[in-house]
């Protein structure tokens, strides 16, 4: 008997209005009204509120500001896991922090260690230093932001997760990257891996054109979308065929041991 769930998750592509919470939220709750009843997980943009925005000391919410609360009512209200990124302010310090919302209105997060120094956004966002490893519904779900993607040794997969997330702000000019290397952040972690880009053009003239993408343990794509439209994607996840493969193949067990500083 297969006692291993499937995962159906919701990967929510489109375009963001810039430094303007209350419209993104007010489209994003559109698009949550779409969603198909047996969605578990919902995954948003990197700064899917406001855009990849340096304006951080108008824009940051504290932990139990309206956006947050807001991710914890859709969360309950379509009995969802919810994941995106968001500008946070604590004490005295300003963060890109993904937040994962439970059902049940919990919240687990992780602090983008890999800041954007094209952007300088090192200059205003403190880096995270933990990755966080999510227990839900019997998945372990890995989560990250977007420039950590260029980086394989952090997301390394020591911890046997079974789902890693990006969640991005990239543009079009280096999407051929993007694709390849979620596609590769798969195959060498043998974990499905989702990631989740924006649409649009943003304040800066920066062009963004989603091919937000999900890709098995093999790397097979399951949903990609590069047509730069709005869009909801949805995919079935199966860990039993995850961890069959990975008992098959053994290449996880092969791995080199390293040290993270």
């Amino acid at each position: 008997m297969n006692t291993e769930k499937n995962l159906h998750v919701a990967l929510l592509q489109t375009d963001l209005v810039w430094e303007n919470p209350a419209k993104n939220i007010a489209n994003f709750q559109n698009l949550f009204s779409k969603l198909p009843l047996e969605t578990n997980l919902v995954v948003l943009p990197e700064m899917f509120s406001t855009g990849f925005s340096m304006n951080a000391e108008k824009l940051a919410e504290p932990m139990n500001g309206e956006t947050v609360r807001w991710m914890q009512q859709m969360a309950s209200k379509y009995t969802t896991a919810i994941v995106g990124s968001l500008i946070i302010v604590e004490n005295n310090n300003y963060y890109n922090r993904l937040l994962f919302v439970h059902p049940n209105r919990k919240i687990q997060y992780y602090d983008k260690r890999h800041t954007f120094t094209l952007a300088n956004e090192h200059k205003v966002y403190t880096k995270g230093n933990d990755i966080q490893i999510i227990d839900y519904l019997d998945w372990k779900i890995c989560p990250f932001i977007c420039y950590d993607l260029r980086f394989p040794v952090w997301s390394r997969n020591t911890s046997k997760y079974d789902l890693l997330i990006y969640v991005a702000s990239w543009p079009k000019t280096r999407i051929n990257a993007w694709d390849a290397l979620l596609k590769a952040r798969a195959i060498e972690n043998m974990s499905y891996t989702i990631g989740v880009n924006r649409i649009g053009i943003d304040a800066n003239g920066y062009e963004y054109i989603g091919y937000s993408n999900a890709y098995d343990f093999l790397g097979k794509s399951l949903g990609k979308n590069s047509n730069n439209k709005e869009s909801i994607i949805t995919i079935t996840i199966d860990k039993k065929a995850q961890n069959d493969t990975r008992n098959k193949l053994g290449f996880l067990d092969d791995a080199d041991q390293f040290i993270i500083q």
